[in-house]
């Protein structure tokens, strides 16, 4: 349940995050007087409703001020705040993704770097977080993961490619001192797969295998064939370094990585 934050004496400093995909939920609970991260945590569906996993999980029956739930999809795309109207939101979906007159689109807004992440939530998803918390804050992933990435690349002149990891995809996402330059999402089954996106994006951009630097984040690690064929055709290829981020949680590094945009939000 939320607690009613406007009365400050009620505040109880506590946050929860919930990432929602289609097999499954990723959620953490913070200390927000602190900032720290309290716990983390994924259930697989299994056959299972969200309003059976919040009914039956003791985490989702504790009190907090805020609720955060981000959808993970690939339906999304960013639109620079000067092309962005909010009465056509469904136009600028209709350039990467099949939509319908009956899908319900919403959007985030990234005021620092003066666009809006457009995308298509699941209406069902967020009327089951609203009947069992009341009311509760929606994001997509993409807005949160780009966001920090284009935070991290202040005063960096150079084009910085990262690449976020997950079991069925993967995002490219190029910054250059705090511009966004690309953002893609592709599906993948296989190392092969994902070496040719990366060096079919570069070379679109004009990124010279031999110079530019690739990091990764999310569900990797260096022993991972995907990092291995990254690190034969690419030099300098590393995973990204979360020890600034460590300090806030006493989780490991790999769950760090994984649960990077979790942990961002």
């Amino acid at each position: 349940m939320l607690v009613n934050a406007a009365n400050i004496t009620e505040k109880i400093y506590k946050k929860l995050t919930v990432q929602v995909s289609a097999s499954g939920l990723a959620f953490s609970s913070f200390d927000t007087l602190n900032n720290k991260v309290l716990s983390v945590d994924e259930l697989a569906f299994d056959g299972a409703t969200v309003a059976e996993i919040l009914n039956e999980n003791p985490v989702f029956q504790e009190s907090y001020d805020e609720v955060v739930v981000l959808h993970e999809n690939n339906l999304a795309t960013f639109v620079p705040a000067p092309l962005f109207d909010e009465e056509y939101l469904g136009s600028y979906m209709q350039y990467n993704t099949k939509v319908f007159e009956t899908d319900f689109f919403a959007f985030d807004t990234l005021s620092t770097y003066s666009m809006h992440t457009v995308y298509v939530p699941d209406a069902n998803i967020n009327d089951v977080f609203t009947n069992h918390f009341g009311a509760c804050h929606y994001k997509h992933v993409h807005t949160i993961l780009v966001s920090r990435l284009l935070d991290l690349s202040k005063n960096v002149d150079d084009k910085r490619m990262f690449v976020h990891m997950s079991q069925t995809h993967f995002e490219i996402i190029i910054v250059q001192n705090q511009h966004l330059l690309l953002f893609n999402s592709f599906d993948y089954k296989t190392p092969e797969d994902l070496i040719y996106y990366l060096l079919f994006t570069a070379e679109q951009l004009n990124m010279n295998p031999e110079s530019f630097k690739l990091e990764f984040v999310g569900d990797i690690a260096e022993d991972d064939a995907y990092f291995k064929i990254a690190y034969k055709y690419i030099r300098n290829v590393s995973i990204f370094d979360i020890t600034d981020l460590q300090p806030h949680n006493t989780f490991s590094t790999a769950q760090n990585l994984k649960h990077f945009i979790l942990f961002q939000s």
